[in-house]
């Protein structure tokens, strides 16, 4: 099995064998695989927020939701 730094050795080795435009694709690439690694800490480390907003709050939460964020503005453009 490959480490890290071997896996990226051999990609470096690579990269410098493809033209610019070729070696530009890959970084785009890396770049979307990056962007798509799930971010911020897993929903078990929130559970002991549970139950502490209040229901009156969720309530005027919700309500705001509904009247304001499902409403399209078509001159917002």
């Amino acid at each position: 099995m490959m480490s890290n730094s071997v896996v990226v050795q051999q990609v470096v080795k690579q990269l410098d064998r493809l033209p610019f435009g070729f070696q530009r694709m890959v970084l785009d690439f890396a770049q979307a695989l990056v962007m798509s690694l799930p971010r911020g800490v897993p929903g078990k480390q929130l559970l002991r927020f549970a139950g502490t907003i209040e229901l009156n709050d969720i309530q005027t939460m919700k309500q705001a939701i509904e009247a304001e964020c499902e409403r399209v503005d078509v001159d917002e453009w």
